[in-house]
């Protein structure tokens, strides 16, 4: 098992922008697919972006072109730039590690 803690939510503003990090507690090298997931209240987590050991990446198509996934195998983390940020991106946050490793979740708001 691999922990995993996520940060760097907040509230914004809409238009704004934040990084969020998960560190794990193990190495993640060897790591195939890491990601980012997130639950708004009353929905379903859906995927967010995801990206594997060699760096190819995948977006959902509500965040294609405004968040950027990458992962620093030498720090054990990954993270996530998410800019241009709207309302309907308010959620918890939660990285993903294969294996069914996940963290505890961050909580992002984007309100006025």
């Amino acid at each position: 098992q691999v922990q995993l803690v996520e940060s760097g939510g907040g509230l914004v503003q809409p238009g704004g922008s934040l990084r969020l990090s998960c560190v794990a507690s193990t190495s993640i090298s060897s790591i195939v697919i890491m990601g980012w997931y997130r639950q708004a209240p009353g929905k379903q987590r859906e995927l967010v972006a995801r990206i594997t050991r060699l760096g190819v990446t995948m977006y959902s198509d509500s965040v294609k072109g405004r968040f950027t996934i990458s992962r620093d195998n030498a720090e054990n983390t990954v993270y996530l730039q998410m800019n241009s940020l709207r309302p309907e991106d308010t959620a918890v946050y939660y990285c993903y590690a294969q294996g069914d490793n996940w963290g505890q979740g961050t909580q992002v708001t984007v309100s006025s």
